[in-house]
C-alpha cells in the first residue's frame, strides 16, 4: 500500500467527488421530474398517454444505460443535439433513472386504497384535488424508501459517465492508474469516497422516512 501516493493524489479525488456529488444531485432532480411525469402518464385516463408512459419505461429500463449515454453524447450531434460530457451525463442518467422512479411513484399511488379517493370525491373534491390532498400525501410516505434505493443505485451508476470523459471519481482513478500503475490504491480511494457519499445519502433518506411516518 503506497500511502505516500494516496496523500499526494487525494486532493484530485476530492475535486472529482464534488463532480460526482453534483452529478448525483442534478440527476436525481431530473429523475424525479421524469418519474413524476411518467407516473402521471401511466395513470392517465387517456390511452395515448398510458402508451407513451409505458414506452418510456420499457425503452429506458430495457436498454443499458451506457448505450443510452453513448447514443446521446456521440449520436446526438448527428441529429442536432450538441451537449458537453457533463450535460450528457446528467440528462442521460436522469432520464434513465426516471424510468425506474416512474414505477416506484406509480406503485405507491396505486397502493393507496381506492376508498380514499372516493372519500375525497364524496367531500366534493375534484379528481385532481383528491389526488393532491388525499392520495399523494399518503403515497409520498410509501415511496421514500424505494426512491432511496433508486438514488443509491444512481450514485453508483454515475461511474458510467467516465466512459464519456466526465472527470468524476472513476475517470480520475483510471487517469492516475495510467500514470502510477497503482490500480489498488486508486480504486480504493474512489471506492471509499463513493461509500461516504452513499452512506450520507442513506442517512438522509432514513431521516426523511422517519419524519414522514411521524407526521
Amino acid at each position: 500500500m503506497d500511502f505516500e501516493l494516496i496523500l499526494k493524489v487525494y486532493p484530485y479525488f476530492i475535486e472529482a467527488a464534488w463532480v460526482t456529488l453534483q452529478l448525483s444531485v442534478l440527476t436525481t432532480i431530473l429523475g424525479l421530474v421524469c418519474g413524476s411525469l411518467g407516473a402521471a402518464a401511466r395513470l392517465s385516463r387517456l390511452a395515448v398517454f398510458r402508451f407513451l408512459g409505458a414506452a418510456y419505461v420499457s425503452f429506458f429500463r430495457g436498454t443499458p444505460a451506457l448505450i443510452q449515454l453513448f447514443l446521446l453524447y456521440f449520436g446526438g450531434p448527428q441529429v442536432g443535439i450538441q451537449l458537453d460530457a457533463f450535460e450528457a451525463g446528467v440528462i442521460g442518467l436522469g432520464v434513465n433513472i426516471g424510468a425506474y422512479m416512474t414505477e416506484t411513484i406509480r406503485g405507491a399511488i396505486v397502493a393507496i386504497d381506492k376508498g380514499q379517493r372516493e372519500a375525497g370525491r364524496t367531500l366534493g373534491m375534484s379528481r385532481w384535488q383528491a389526488m393532491r390532498y388525499v392520495i399523494l400525501p399518503q403515497a409520498a410516505r410509501l415511496m421514500i424508501r424505494p426512491l432511496g434505493v433508486n438514488i443509491n443505485a444512481l450514485i453508483k451508476g454515475t461511474a458510467l459517465v467516465a466512459a464519456i470523459s466526465v472527470v468524476e471519481l472513476t475517470y480520475t482513478a483510471q487517469r492516475f492508474i495510467g500514470s502510477t500503475y497503482k490500480p489498488f490504491e486508486m480504486f480504493l480511494i474512489s471506492g471509499v469516497l463513493y461509500m461516504i457519499i452513499i452512506y450520507a445519502t442513506g442517512r438522509g433518506i432514513a431521516w426523511l422516512d422517519r419524519r414522514a411516518r411521524i407526521v
